[in-house]
């Protein structure tokens, strides 16, 4: 990965779906924005599916990412929810690739594992890490999907960078961060 990127981080929902941009300049984070696309007012599958297109090519348009990272849908009890997920994640890449735009899909347990060093990671935890990690004052907790999406990004980072995560480095962590050292 190159010094400086923009990288799109998507959690696919078909209720809420979350989206985080996070800027790499020198081996540095940076939060770009963050937020949610709530779809619980539309009742169409088709059309939920309609506004996430949309809302996905907005970003694109807005911020021109280089890369987008895509969390993928797990297999849970309920084969009707994974099906409506993989279309949600599916019309998420569409809008990317038709601007020409490389993604990449991560399981949830590689970005927990990838950003918190542990794969069975809460989503709170996870979103602690992230605030930590992108020095993010407010609270993001109430919008995990968001914080779910910085995450894919951050870990498509450290996956396709030489860089280590350094929280799996408390030397180079204490480097990097000499000011969170209390």
């Amino acid at each position: 990965m190159s010094d400086n990127k923009i990288i799109l981080g998507l959690d696919p929902g078909t209720n809420i779906m979350g989206f985080g941009l996070i800027e790499v300049q020198n081996d540095n984070l940076k939060l770009i924005q963050y937020g949610i696309i709530n779809l619980k007012k539309y009742e169409d599958h088709i059309e939920k599916l309609q506004v996430i297109f949309e809302n996905v090519n907005n970003l694109i348009k807005d911020f021109n990412p280089d890369e987008i990272s895509i969390e993928s849908p797990f297999f849970g009890k309920n084969v009707q929810s994974m099906l409506k997920l993989g279309r949600a994640q599916g019309v998420a890449m569409v809008a990317g690739k038709i601007n020409g735009i490389k993604i990449s899909e991560y399981a949830p347990r590689k970005i927990k594992k990838s950003v918190t060093g542990n794969g069975n990671a809460s989503k709170e935890q996870l979103s602690d890490i992230i605030k930590k990690t992108l020095n993010i004052k407010e609270r993001i907790n109430k919008k995990l999907d968001a914080s779910d999406a910085l995450g894919a990004a951050i870990c498509h980072y450290y996956q396709k960078s030489n860089n280590e995560n350094p929280r799996k480095s408390w030397k180079k962590f204490i480097q990097a961060n000499p000011g969170k050292i209390v």
